[in-house]
């Protein structure tokens, strides 16, 4: 017996409604956690070229030794990207985004104690390597939820963090410096307080994603 037209339709149009659903759930679920998580990245790179107004006075450090500092953080980077993204892919992206996070985090409130130009090179490095396999990683993991067609648009939604983090770093970084030595704190090293403790917060989360 003939089947009439239309009701070959929804039958054939099912597959698609589901795939169109499933998809929206997981980028409600996904996009939004991953886009705090690279905003709060990105703000640690806008801070230390504020902190520089402060700690440099502070702690007698000269523009070159803190543009040292500042740069040898992308040689960590750079020397621990591949390594770290092989890990990655070995325990799994939520295990070791959550590591990234919460060893960055730590790696940057320790800031808060640098005192001598060495210390400042050698914490500028170990968040370098802390950091690095982050933004591959989160892209490696939204492979595995979204189909070629739909990943560049789910990657450009995470990425339009970064423009984000600059507009709200430079007025958050500002409100920082005027700590004015709260708790002991220096002014320059009171905003990374400030910045990473929701580091904290979020790398918590990240088991639950």
């Amino acid at each position: 017996m003939c089947v009439p037209a239309e009701h070959e339709e929804p039958a054939a149009g099912r597959p698609a409604e589901i795939g169109s659903v499933t998809l929206r759930k997981v980028t409600l679920r996904l996009i939004p956690f991953l886009f705090l998580l690279y905003i709060v990245a990105w703000l640690d790179r806008v801070n230390v070229g504020f902190a520089a107004l402060q700690m440099n006075s502070d702690l007698r450090f000269s523009s070159a030794a803190f543009g040292f500092g500042s740069g040898v953080f992308f040689l960590g980077y750079c020397l621990f990207e591949v390594p770290s993204n092989l890990v990655l892919h070995r325990v799994g992206a939520r295990r070791w985004i959550s590591r990234i996070m919460i060893s960055w985090g730590a790696i940057s409130v320790a800031m808060l104690f640098v005192r001598t130009t060495h210390t400042f090179y050698v914490l500028r490095f170990l968040l370098g390597a802390a950091e690095a396999g982050f933004f591959p990683g989160v892209v490696y993991y939204l492979s595995h939820w979204y189909p070629d067609g739909q990943r560049a648009r789910a990657i450009a939604a995470f990425m339009t963090a970064v423009p984000v983090s600059g507009l709200i770093g430079g007025p958050l970084s500002g409100a920082l410096l005027t700590l004015n030595g709260l708790l002991g704190l220096l002014d320059g090293s009171g905003s990374f307080w400030g910045k990473d403790f929701p580091r904290f917060c979020s790398a918590l989360s990240c088991s639950f994603i």
